[in-house]
């Protein structure tokens, strides 16, 4: 796998042939199973072919119960400088839950060897969950303020289908996600995170200055970037592409110099309704420049017109050149981004 993930690599240098890749993000699966050495190999692969940041945001996905000490301090040796966590909470029945493997104990231990080690960390927390108390969420939410971690990503519970949690509030073993609930939470994690000096910066991302998540900030700003390995994605503005999800067919497909990859073009039409969809979820909001400079008049008569009810409204706010959500239209940023998109 290692070596077709290279071989991925070579093969598509010249897709950022003119760019400087500010972001290295190790995500999806369990990239902690690799070793330091292992991690500065592949970033090695990434510097002879393609131009680096001379200070690139290097990240790395991980589970509590992947960080043990041992492996913190291994991927302190690597290049890696900022670990993406999956703390969830730090009550077990809430974990048990959502069927993670780790628990609280082992949660609060990782956070507390990891801040020895890394600067540099977000963690992720899950909010409305079915009988969460207040009291509860802002245990959590202190936890992680109290370790000194300068960047939270939280999200509310979602039930997916013909999921363990699906079946058991069907058979009524727990309550459903309630909506109210979930804004009730998302409230308290807007004021107190704003008290503790965070920059709510993103719907679902909280960062201290000079912590913003650079990686995920290029993806709501539109930039270009390529996925690497079984299952990623990939984007240049006007067409997306993503692997085959088979680890084998991915690697025999490498060991012949094929990319197996499936593309898809966006219309004029697809490119406006993302780039409305994540404007609106950042503090940036969208800019009626870039609008009409990108897509044109009709684009731009079509935004104005499509905001006028949420400005009315008190969800949408115009600054300048941008029209952005207010406190009170963040919880419905999806619903109203909807209302802007050409079908």
């Amino acid at each position: 796998m290692l070596l077709a993930l290279q071989k991925e690599l070579e093969l598509r240098r010249e897709e950022l042939a003119t760019t400087t890749v500010e972001t290295i993000y190790f995500g999806g699966g369990t990239p902690s199973v690799l070793s330091s050495e292992e991690i500065n190999q592949l970033l090695a692969v990434v510097s002879e072919n393609y131009t680096v940041s001379e200070t690139p945001e290097i990240t790395l996905e991980a589970n509590p119960d992947d960080l043990h000490e041992a492996k913190i301090m291994e991927l302190a040796k690597s290049s890696v400088n900022r670990l993406s966590i999956g703390i969830q909470s730090f009550f077990d029945a809430h974990l048990t839950l959502m069927n993670r493997a780790h628990d609280s104990e082992e949660a609060k231990q990782c956070l507390e060897i990891a801040t020895q080690y890394f600067d540099n960390i977000t963690v992720d927390l899950i909010y409305g969950i079915p009988n969460m108390t207040m009291e509860e969420w802002q245990t959590n939410l202190q936890t992680v303020f109290d370790f000194g971690i300068s960047h939270i990503s939280s999200y509310a519970l979602t039930v997916e289908p013909k999921t363990a949690l699906e079946k058991f509030i069907r058979q009524g073993k727990y309550q459903n996600v309630s909506e109210e609930a979930s804004l009730a939470h998302f409230n308290v994690l807007v004021q107190e995170a704003e008290k503790q000096g965070f920059v709510h910066y993103e719907i679902s991302n909280f960062g201290k200055p000079n912590y913003f998540s650079k990686h995920n900030s290029s993806y709501w700003k539109g930039a270009h970037y390529i996925g690497i390995g079984p299952s990623a994605h990939s984007f240049d503005g006007k067409t997306r592409s993503w692997n085959v999800s088979n680890n084998t067919k991915y690697i025999k497909s490498m060991e012949q110099n094929e990319l197996p990859s499936t593309t898809e073009t966006l219309s004029k039409d697809d490119q406006y309704n993302e780039y409305v969809m994540t404007g609106l979820r950042t503090i940036w909001g969208i800019s009626l420049q870039y609008i009409q400079k990108e897509f044109g008049d009709n684009y731009l008569h079509h935004t104005q017109k499509s905001a006028q009810k949420h400005l009315q409204e008190e969800t949408l706010q115009t600054e300048k050149d941008s029209i952005k959500t207010t406190q009170k239209g963040k919880f419905l940023c999806d619903g109203i981004a909807a209302d802007f998109f050409k079908v």
